[in-house]
């Protein structure tokens, strides 16, 4: 019986240091949290702030595109040829399914209507081409 108490006690004191320990990490977690939310406050504040501006001076930047159209676009930039949603999706290895090609083209079409893609014929998407430079005309006289 006093061998099964020994156990018992060891076992708990066991327990009661690794309970303390993660207390202690929990603090340190905790802190690292307190941290990490006021950073994104104060940058979620700055980048507020920055729109605020540029609507004033009616410069406002593009949005930011969101994430995975990025990857989407370094498709684009590597084929000049255009593409259509089932070869974007095969060059980003995303599957070939019906739905996935159904995301793609949704994909590609938002890219259209923020000016960053065009598709010139349909299901085509390619990156819009900058105008050519004009020259000017030389009345001759």
């Amino acid at each position: 019986m006093r061998e099964v108490l020994e156990q018992i006690e060891a076992r708990r004191a066991r327990v009661g240091r690794t309970v303390e320990e993660l207390r202690e990490e929990i603090a340190r977690l905790t802190e690292r949290l307190t941290a990490t939310e006021q950073a994104l406050e104060r940058l979620e504040i700055t980048r507020e702030t920055v729109l605020e501006l540029a609507a004033e001076n009616d410069t406002a930047p593009a949005t930011p595109l969101p994430p995975g159209y990025r990857e989407v676009l370094a498709v684009f930039t590597r084929d000049g040829n255009g593409l259509h949603a089932k070869d974007a999706c095969q060059a980003l290895g995303t599957g070939t399914e019906p739905r996935h090609v159904e995301n793609m083209r949704a994909k590609l079409k938002r890219l259209v209507e923020r000016g960053v893609l065009t598709e010139p014929d349909p299901g085509l998407f390619v990156l819009p081409q900058p105008a050519p430079p004009t020259t000017p005309k030389i009345n001759p006289s």
